[in-house]
């Protein structure tokens, strides 16, 4: 250790993530040594888990405190010399790591009971207490070297929690899509951390000068956007997210949906701000890219029949919601418009952790959906409510709060967004920036639309399937959790003040250079929107009050008398809406994009066999572009197979051809090739 620099606020911080990396990468070695079945070695690891997230927790906010970053200088790592750091901006991501994190391994020891899964539960609580290490390990990193390491240790601790259950065939195929990806994207960030260390003199993170050739910081950019875009579920980039948050555990969907795709962020947010006089055309392809997944993210959730993969679409869509917050924030930058660059990164940073609490909580409520009915499938579902009342009502937060509706905190994050957008219509500047606020309502409309279909058909109705009708509240060990993170989003909601310093020190940690200290509460109304939600919630308590008594006494007065069936006695819940039905009129819009798969029943003589009608979405961008062109990438590679005999000759003549080609490049003054960094 050469040096290790800063003041003791930061210093302690980051010694304290680094503390708690240690011991969560340590969380998961008494499940391993005991045995496979073992209720103590479960418990161990919860234990350490939590132990590690506190440690984290208190280092973070340590973090934020401080009134300057930190470094930590380690001579001789890798080729060069290693840096870790600490600052606002790395302890504002760390915290939802380790509070969602440390939640996921209480809620993880009952819904994936070792007695109950004994083929995987050692892997999976081993792999999981690493992943959450790699992750504040990748928060610390201040150079390229120690964030590749962290990255790819990230990358194969989430694949083997992704395929846990590794027996089944769609979960090994979604696995091996997400490595794919994951590799594409290690691929990129290799290339775009060389180019950062050309353009910034070394590899460990340094400001990048406004004098870099524009060619070179357009690629810098496009490598960064790709790269993390991937990581993050950013369209067309996202193919591998659905199916991997579908096939994981739930408590490990819920830490890749709202920790891990954060990363791909947390990456492009500190890319971005070491360019010193960013383009405004990179704020115009953020806003465009975050348009783009947030409107049509929502609109395949709405066409989906499983609960994951349409929460896994919800990501996407709110991934989408926080580009829009950091595209709005570059063009600000580029314009010299410091309310935009306020707005934006105060919504986008903000709704970094709303979306960490609002969408756990809904994963956690479809675990418990998963653990009482053994399927997925929203059709099967109905009438949950009367049997899991308490999941109900946690999920129905979870669900208000992802709809950005008042008084929850979703309505907070996407109002700065919003507002921001506003202000470049009306005020002096480009207004063409106010163009995505027209996706970002329809976005809002459409989460409605999509919620209300999930929740009317999960947890209202009658049962759909017998599984659903003996269906049984969740353990309190899994309920806890989700109570936790329904205060976190009400508290959120009601008071977005109290959380105002801490947003203020990531954007001020971003764009120092830009009158970012000044605050977002100077822009927006933070003390009214507390008194606005309070009130909502006052109004919503005391108009339960009033109709929980009237309800009683009319069930007590008419206990014996039916529901009105309008005349059909022997109603079938199969009567009901379907998921399908219920969208139908939405998604029947969008069949250019969604391209619909249907199966329908054949009919045909006067006694028909029993058939039924099938929908299905399939993921346009893996069905309709990447699979077809690998399947004509395979089929151009066999037909180069035959210029490959094993003749001495021929390769003999493919490379005096390669050599011909090289010289006429590098001798002909007329050759249009430049140097990537030239002028």
């Amino acid at each position: 250790m050469s040096g290790f620099e800063g003041p003791l606020a930061a210093r302690a911080g980051l010694l304290l993530l680094l503390g708690a990396a240690f011991v969560l990468t340590l969380s998961g070695v008494p499940a391993l040594l005991l045995p496979r079945r073992s209720l103590s070695g479960s418990r161990w690891t919860v234990r350490l888990t939590l132990a590690g997230c506190a440690v984290g927790i208190a280092g973070a906010v340590a973090l934020l405190a401080a009134s300057a970053p930190a470094a930590l200088r380690l001579p001789g790592l890798f080729l060069g010399e290693g840096q870790l750091g600490g600052d606002a901006l790395s302890g504002f991501f760390a915290l939802p790591v380790l509070f969602v994190g440390g939640l996921g391994a209480v809620y993880g020891r009952t819904y994936w009971d070792p007695r109950r899964h004994p083929r995987h539960g050692r892997r999976l609580q081993f792999s999981y207490g690493l992943a959450l290490a790699s992750l504040l390990l990748l928060l610390a990193a201040r150079d390229g070297f120690s964030f590749l390491i962290a990255w790819e240790t990230m990358a194969l601790a989430t694949y083997f929690l992704v395929v846990t259950e590794e027996a089944r065939a769609e979960v090994r195929a979604a696995g091996w899509t997400y490595l794919l990806y994951s590799h594409a994207a290690l691929l990129c960030l290799v290339a775009l951390f060389a180019l950062q260390a050309q353009l910034g003199g070394g590899f460990a993170f340094g400001a990048i000068p406004a004098t870099a050739a524009p060619k070179a910081l357009t690629a810098l950019f496009a490598l960064a956007l790709v790269g993390f875009g991937i990581k993050a579920g950013v369209m067309p980039l996202h193919s591998w997210l659905p199916d991997a948050h579908a096939s994981a555990p739930s408590h490990v969907s819920a830490l890749m949906s709202g920790v891990v795709l954060k990363m791909g962020i947390y990456g492009l947010v500190r890319t971005l701000g070491l360019v010193a006089a960013p383009p405004l055309s990179w704020g115009v392809v953020l806003l465009a890219a975050g348009g783009l997944s947030a409107f049509f993210g929502v609109v395949f959730a709405l066409a989906q029949h499983d609960l994951k993969k349409l929460l896994a679409y919800h990501s996407i869509e709110n991934i989408g919601i926080i580009l829009l917050g950091l595209g709005l924030a570059m063009a600000g930058r580029a314009t010299g418009r410091a309310d935009w660059v306020v707005l934006g990164m105060a919504g986008c940073l903000l709704h970094v952790w709303n979306h960490a609490l609002f969408k756990s909580l809904l994963f956690f409520g479809a675990g418990s959906v998963l653990h009482a009915t053994g399927s997925r499938e929203i059709d099967l579902q109905g009438g949950l409510a009367k049997r899991m009342p308490a999941t109900a009502g946690l999920f129905l937060v979870g669900a208000v709060a992802i709809c950005a509706l008042p008084p929850l905190n979703g309505f907070v994050s996407e109002l700065a967004i919003f507002l921001g957008l506003a202000r470049a219509a009306l005020g002096p500047g480009p207004a063409w920036a106010a163009l995505p606020a027209a996706a970002l309502a329809a976005t809002g409309a459409l989460a409605v639309a999509c919620f209300v279909k999930v929740y009317g058909i999960v947890f209202l109705g009658t049962p759909r399937s017998e599984a659903a009708a003996a269906a049984k509240e969740a353990p309190a060990p899994m309920l806890r959790p989700m109570a936790l993170l329904a205060a976190a989003c009400v508290a959120i909601g009601i008071a977005p003040g109290l959380f105002a310093p801490a947003v203020d020190r990531g954007i001020a940690a971003w764009a120092e250079d830009t009158g970012a200290l000044l605050g977002w509460g100077r822009f927006l109304p933070l003390g009214r929107l507390a008194v606005v939600a309070a009130l909502l919630i006052l109004l919503t308590a005391l108009i339960s009050l009033r109709l929980a008594p009237l309800c009683r006494r009319a069930r007590e007065r008419q206990p014996e008398l039916p529901t009105w069936d309008c005349g059909f006695a022997g109603a079938s819940p199969r009567l009901q809406y379907t998921a399908s039905s219920f969208a139908e009129l939405i998604t029947s819009r969008f069949g250019w994009v969604l391209a619909p798969r249907f199966r329908w029943p054949r009919i045909e003589g006067p006694f028909p066999e029993a058939s039924s009608f099938h929908s299905e979405i399939a993921d346009s961008v893996l069905e309709r572009l990447l699979r077809p062109g690998v399947r004509w990438l395979v089929r151009l590679s066999e037909r180069l197979r035959r210029y490959h005999q094993g003749s001495l000759q021929q390769y003999l003549l493919y490379v005096v051809i390669a050599l011909v080609i090289l010289l006429l490049v590098s001798l002909q003054p007329w050759w249009p090739v430049e140097r990537l960094g030239g002028s």
